[in-house]
C-alpha cells in the first residue's frame, strides 16, 4: 500500500471529490482525519470507511477559513496520531454566480477566504511540524477558471488562480525541506458545485449550457483526481 499507515488531514473530507481521496486513501493504508462544517456528514463518511477498514478515522468539524479554527485542525490531529504526514486541501465553494458588479459583495469576499484564505491558512499551520521533520506532502486544488477567464464566477475562479500561484510559491519556499506542494486541477467533475451553477440558471451565462451538458453526459470521474492525490501523496512523487 502506498499510503501504509500515513497520516492525512483532508478538508472538505464529507463529500465530492474530497470524500472520494478519503476512501482512497483508506485503501492505500492513511489514517485519516476528515474535516468540513457539516458534523453530520463527516460522521457518515467515517462510518463508510469505517465498514470497509479498520484504520484509524477521526473527524473535526470547523470552519478553516478562520486562523484559529485551522490551527485546532492541526492540533486536534497532532493529539490523536502525533504527526502529519499529508494535508489535502479540498475544501471550496462556488460563491456568487453573476455578474461582478452585481453579486453581493459579503458572498464573494466568503468565497474567497474559504477557497484561498482556507488553503493558506491550513498549510501555515502544518509546515512548522512538517520542517521539523524535513518531511512533508501537501496538495491543493485548482482548476475552475484558475488557466482562463470564466465570466460570472470571479470569486471562484479568482481564488483558484490564487491558489496556483500559493502552491507555486510555497512550493520553492519549502523545497528544502523535502516537503512537496502541488496543486490538482481535476476537471469537470459532477459534484454540488455542479448543481449551484444548473440552479443559478441564466445567472450562470455561458457556463449553464456547458453545466447541463456535463450534467446529461456525465463529467469526468472523481477517482481520477484521488489516483492523482495518492501519487502526489506517496514516496513516488518525491522531490515533485
Amino acid at each position: 500500500m502506498l499510503l501504509d499507515g500515513k497520516v492525512a488531514i483532508i478538508t472538505g473530507g464529507s463529500g465530492g471529490i474530497g470524500q472520494v481521496i478519503a476512501k482512497a486513501f483508506a485503501r492505500e493504508g492513511s489514517h485519516l482525519v476528515l474535516n468540513s462544517r457539516t458534523v453530520s456528514a463527516l460522521e457518515k463518511t467515517k462510518q463508510e470507511i469505517r465498514d470497509v477498514s479498520s484504520l484509524k478515522v477521526e473527524i473535526f468539524a470547523a470552519d478553516i477559513s478562520q486562523e484559529r479554527h485551522a490551527q485546532d485542525l492541526i492540533d486536534f490531529t497532532l493529539s490523536k496520531f502525533g504527526t502529519v504526514d499529508i494535508l489535502v486541501n479540498c475544501a471550496g465553494v462556488l460563491g456568487p454566480v453573476g455578474l461582478a458588479s452585481e453579486v453581493d459583495s459579503k458572498s464573494w469576499l466568503e468565497a474567497v477566504q474559504i477557497n484561498f484564505c482556507g488553503t493558506f491558512l491550513c498549510i501555515k499551520a502544518v509546515l512548522p511540524m512538517m520542517i521539523r521533520k524535513q518531511k512533508g506532502k501537501i496538495i491543493n486544488f485548482s482548476g475552475g477558471g484558475a488557466v482562463s477567464p470564466r465570466p460570472r464566477f470571479s470569486a471562484y475562479s479568482s481564488s483558484k488562480a490564487a491558489v496556483v500561484r500559493l502552491t507555486e510559491t510555497l512550493s520553492m519556499e519549502v523545497s528544502e525541506h523535502n516537503i512537496d506542494i502541488n496543486a490538482i486541477a481535476p476537471g469537470a467533475v459532477n459534484t454540488k458545485l455542479l448543481e449551484e451553477v444548473l440552479a443559478a440558471g441564466e445567472a450562470a451565462g455561458a457556463e449553464l449550457a456547458k453545466a447541463i451538458k456535463q450534467k446529461r453526459d456525465g463529467g469526468t470521474p472523481p477517482e481520477k483526481a484521488a489516483e492523482l492525490a495518492i501519487f502526489l501523496a506517496s514516496s513516488e512523487s518525491d522531490g515533485l
